[in-house]
């Protein structure tokens, strides 16, 4: 371990990480045109930014592009396995503040974020909420200083939702999660494609014929079940909303309750952000064979310890696939030690995806830097120009020209008088 302003795993590693960062930038066309112009106009000449997200290659392009900007950016993971340990070498070589490597222990991890929050950030980018959390209950002292922060993912949202209706969230909070650009392709196509790449290299599994049992229907689970489908895997989806259950019924899948699921499921996905979404009584109910997986940001949809209570002998078949021997001899296959398994056991989302969720992070902070004065101690929608201002850098880099309305056509849609005719 190498620690100077920085802890990565393998400084060497960072020719290697350079060479990675620069293919994948060609794949982020958005951000590079962002970068451009950031490092032209520099919005954010001086701004601190603390950032605690998955250390990849797409997040090295964002970082890049803040710091493009003008800005000082320190960076940590969000993930005890999810760091690309030549990524972070690469970044911190580059002048960043890199904490973070791969196989931390909590403590490691907690320790890094605390490294990161060092600088005294004036914007925290965080995915899942543990830096904003950190900040609420560890470094008080840091908190007038903090002009707004950018969440990246659908738990770290939650959190900030509950901190805020108990008026204990300490400064405006932007759901990049919640922008369309964000929600409707990262969290679909994104989540869909890794998840199974995840599974498919920690297991090989061949999903035609097989029963895939998706827990959690939201814009995750609709890619999960609709890559699983496409490969020709029978989908039951477990789900607590009547709509989103509706829809997947609509949308051609069996649905049902986990103890029923539990019985005939031969590959477990949980996408929900809840906890205990696979739990004792529905282990008791697997079939001989059984793999979970879970493609939620924390390690708690899958109950671990109750697996381990109930097996009588555990070891590790290979990296990232664990056998529970039960004592009835039936064995079940816990991947990736129930943690993000996309990011654990592959690379996680597409860099064309994570061009436009990561364009909204780039384009927010700097909303953040020019409206904090105006803003509330609230979590906040990504404003709407922002977020048609990516769809629009999305089309045009894809070359895709779109319809105009005619003068005509805008009056008609803002007015009441025209009618039947």
């Amino acid at each position: 371990m190498h620690m100077k302003e920085y802890i990565v795993k393998d400084i060497n590693l960072a020719e290697d990480g350079k060479k990675r960062i620069e293919w994948v930038s060609g794949r982020m066309p958005v951000l590079s045109m962002i970068k451009q112009r950031y490092e032209h106009e520099k919005p954010l000449e001086g701004v601190k930014v603390t950032a605690c997200l998955h250390v990849t290659v797409e997040t090295a392009n964002l970082v890049l592009t803040l710091k493009a900007g003008g800005a000082e950016v320190s960076l940590t993971a969000a993930n005890p396995l999810s760091t690309q340990e030549d990524i972070a070498a690469a970044l911190a070589s580059s002048g960043i503040r890199t904490y973070a490597f791969r196989g931390e222990t909590e403590d490691e991890y907690y320790e890094c974020i605390d490294k990161a929050l060092r600088i005294e950030p004036e914007v925290v980018l965080d995915d899942g909420g543990d830096a904003i959390t950190a900040l609420h209950t560890k470094h008080e002292d840091l908190m007038a200083n903090i002009k707004g922060a950018c969440e990246e993912t659908t738990t770290g949202v939650i959190r900030h939702h509950a901190r805020a209706r108990e008026n204990k969230l300490g400064f405006p909070v932007i759901s990049v999660n919640d922008a369309e650009t964000k929600m409707m392709f990262d969290n679909r196509y994104g989540t869909g494609q890794s998840t199974i790449h995840g599974i498919m290299n920690a297991t090989n599994l061949l999903l035609a014929g097989r029963v895939v049992v998706v827990a959690g229907y939201g814009w995750c689970g609709r890619g999960v079940a609709l890559r699983a489908k496409g490969l020709g895997s029978s989908v039951v989806v477990v789900e607590t909303s009547p709509r989103k259950a509706l829809e997947a019924v609509m949308d051609g899948y069996r649905v049902m309750p986990m103890r029923e699921a539990a019985k005939i499921g031969d590959l477990f996905i949980t996408a929900t952000g809840d906890i205990s979404v696979i739990r004792s009584e529905h282990i008791q109910l697997m079939k001989d064979g059984a793999t979970l997986a879970n493609t939620g940001h924390f390690n708690v949809e899958i109950n671990v310890k109750d697996l381990e209570g109930l097996a009588t002998e555990k070891k590790g078949i290979k990296e990232n696939v664990v056998e529970y021997r039960l004592k009835d001899g039936r064995k079940l296959y816990l991947l990736s030690e129930g943690r993000i398994v996309n990011l654990t056991a592959a690379y996680g989302h597409p860099p064309e995806v994570m061009d436009m969720s990561f364009a909204n992070q780039a384009l927010c902070v700097k909303y953040i830097i020019e409206n904090y004065d105006k803003l509330r101690k609230e979590v906040y929608s990504v404003p709407k120009e922002i977020d048609e201002e990516v769809a629009r850098l999305k089309l045009k880099s894809m070359g895709v020209e779109i319809e105009e309305l005619t003068e005509e056509q805008r009056k008609y849609l803002g007015s009441w008088e025209l009618g039947t005719q």
